[in-house]
């Protein structure tokens, strides 16, 4: 217990460290956390994928409810959907980290997130 407390808080300063860091060292930590071998995102896929082995044994000893176990395989088979998602946009959050920091004369024109449809 006191591992996995440990693992909670320490994920949590990373993200209040994420947040302030500036853009070239946050793509590099970004990146780092997807890294699908030993990232975070892996471990924690490679944790629940675990967790769901274990309950599946434990569902079937009759302690705990087949729903636990379901719900763990589902949660690791959507993590690991959601890593392969993200695994196409690696190459470019690698190649934006390992690039120096510049600083620019003007910053980069912001690129559209939404595209309104015409009616």
């Amino acid at each position: 217990m006191q591992l996995a407390d440990a693992i909670t808080r320490q994920l949590g300063q990373l993200a209040d460290h994420l947040a302030q860091l500036p853009p070239h060292e946050a793509t590099q930590v970004i990146a780092r956390v997807l890294e699908p071998d030993d990232g975070v995102l892996g471990g924690v896929t490679h944790l629940v994928s675990t967790s769901s082995v274990f309950a599946k044994i434990q569902a079937e000893r009759g302690a705990l409810p087949a729903e636990v176990w379901l719900a763990l395989g589902r949660a690791a088979n959507e993590l690991d959907a959601i890593g392969g998602d993200l695994d196409e946009h690696r190459e470019a959050l690698r190649h934006v980290s390992t690039q120096p920091a510049t600083k620019t004369a003007k910053p980069p024109a912001p690129a559209p997130l939404v595209v309104r449809r015409r009616r």
